[in-house]
């Protein structure tokens, strides 16, 4: 729970307007933005519904031009409004809002820097995490791995906020678009936050089928080859409708 209490802290500094958060800074947002800003707390609010996230444990980012809209630290989700939008620079400077951005700004903005991706989702998902402290890389239970890329590796522990995290992270993201983090949970990114929460709520289900399939006594559950899972990725890439 550390990270959920600092986390409060930054929020009520942001609140009471402390030095820690200061005045509110930079321009005023674009009207893209607060389109995105919505978007971006109706996915932050769904982590929550859907069971992926626990209070704030959680956050969410998307990017618009070069500025990348995150959820503030420590602010529950149903209390965000439109004059909430928090927005910074590629370097993590501030450019919007008057609240203190997400303490995993780090791992959002290593994303952002090294991938395409229009937006982040990171959870504390329950199966995912339980995972994260079981194996190095999460079983093949299922085809739909190649849709994250192939097999989701799981990124060594590293102190929530801190660079080594998404360093860490960066390595374990190499090639895939979501990956576990161990003892901690889950980051996914995708070109929309429809995508990305796709892809996270996709390795929730994995995770827990997995855990489900490998705990019947005196069974080990069948596992597909690496080669199956790249086939099924290709097929999938032309999945849905077109046009």
């Amino acid at each position: 729970m550390a990270e959920e209490q600092r986390d409060q802290r930054g929020a009520r500094a942001a609140r009471e307007g402390t030095q820690e958060a200061g005045e509110p800074w930079g321009r005023s947002a674009r009207p893209e933005e607060a389109d995105a800003w919505e978007a971006l707390v109706a996915t932050a609010r769904r982590t929550v519904s859907d069971g992926l996230v626990v209070g704030t444990s959680g956050n969410v980012s998307v990017r618009v031009g070069d500025t990348v809209l995150v959820t503030p630290s420590g602010v529950p989700y149903d209390r965000l409004t439109p004059d909430d939008v928090t927005g910074v620079d590629l370097d993590g400077g501030r450019v919007l809002g008057a609240l203190v951005p997400t303490s995993e700004l780090p791992m959002h903005l290593a994303v952002y820097r090294a991938t395409d991706a229009g937006a982040v989702v990171h959870t504390h998902a329950v199966h995912a995490t339980a995972v994260s402290t079981l194996v190095p890389e999460l079983p093949l239970i299922h085809y739909m791995a190649g849709a994250l890329g192939g097999p989701v590796r799981v990124a060594p522990y590293a102190t929530y906020g801190t660079e080594e995290l998404a360093e860490n992270m960066l390595g374990a993201l190499t090639d895939r678009t979501a990956c576990l983090l161990q003892n901690h949970g889950t980051i996914a990114y995708g070109t929309t936050l429809d995508q990305a929460y796709d892809r996270t709520a996709q390795l929730e289900w994995m995770s827990r089928l997995w855990l489900t399939a490998s705990s019947v006594p005196g069974l080990s559950p069948a596992l597909l080859s690496a080669g199956q899972v790249s086939e099924a990725g290709e097929r999938l890439r032309g999945y849905g409708q077109r046009g």
